[in-house]
């Protein structure tokens, strides 16, 4: 007698199966064939696939159109079958999917446009963090402020393009008309993706500030990461920078190690 796991691992293979899936003959036949009674998994598969992707990544149907859309998130659910029980990760990695996918070659910023709708998914789900121990920080002697590590908060993204994707993903939005003029030859964009209440916003940060963030994202100390940047961004100002990180709750904790 099969295991609850491997039955389980031949309803999975046989969603894609051919009709002579080893699923089959388990099977009970009354007035429905059991391949037919699989087709209506198989057939409701491909519907919740493609649904969640369509959830999340609605500029990007915009850009390629439904057909495409719809066959492009066909072969990722085949390529990258669901590992987990929240539907929510489904499309953790049609970015790079969509990279290596040669009938979207011609639109090279498709890519980069299903990292940024990534991200607004990932900070509109992510948690809250409590709010910054402003009073611990103040505390913080000045000799011991060089070595603070700054956490990024979970309701955070950060994303540099060499596409116009802030301007291209706002000209996709409801009851906004087309400009004329929009050129995606126009520049890239670094980005920080982040949440107010409810809404996500994406706020377009200066070359030096995007570089500090990323530096204190990846868990550098402050002082390190600030000077690595002085021939780069000497114009930068930290003391500004911070208080507009706190603020915005960009930053969500710190430690001193």
């Amino acid at each position: 007698m099969l295991s609850l796991r491997e039955l389980q691992e031949l309803f999975a293979a046989a969603l894609d199966a051919p009709q002579d899936a080893a699923l089959l003959p388990l099977l009970v036949a009354d007035r429905i064939a059991p391949g037919e009674r699989l087709a209506v998994y198989r057939n409701n598969a491909r519907h919740n696939g493609r649904e969640a992707l369509r959830a999340v990544y609605p500029v990007l149907e915009q850009l390629v159109g439904a057909e495409f859309f719809a066959a492009a998130a066909e072969r990722y659910r085949r390529a990258h079958p669901s590992t987990s029980g929240d539907i929510h990760d489904f499309g953790r990695h049609f970015a790079d999917f969509l990279a290596g996918l040669a009938p979207a070659a011609g639109l090279p910023y498709l890519p980069d446009m299903a990292r940024l709708e990534w991200a607004i998914h990932e900070v509109f789900h992510a948690a809250a963090p409590p709010a910054f121990p402003l009073e611990r920080l103040a505390a913080v002697e000045a000799a011991a402020q060089a070595r603070l590590r700054f956490r990024v908060s979970p309701a955070c993204r950060l994303l540099a393009s060499p596409w116009p994707l802030r301007r291209l993903w706002q000209l996709h939005q409801p009851g906004v008309a087309w400009d004329e003029g929009f050129d995606l030859a126009s520049g890239g964009v670094a980005l920080l993706v982040r949440r107010s209440g409810f809404e996500v916003l994406l706020d377009a940060l200066k070359p030096g500030e995007y570089a500090l963030l990323r530096r204190l994202a990846d868990g550098q100390p402050l002082g390190a990461a600030f000077a690595a940047l002085q021939r780069t961004a000497p114009a930068l100002d930290l003391a500004a920078f911070l208080q507009r990180h706190l603020l915005a709750s960009t930053l969500a904790d710190f430690s001193l190690r």
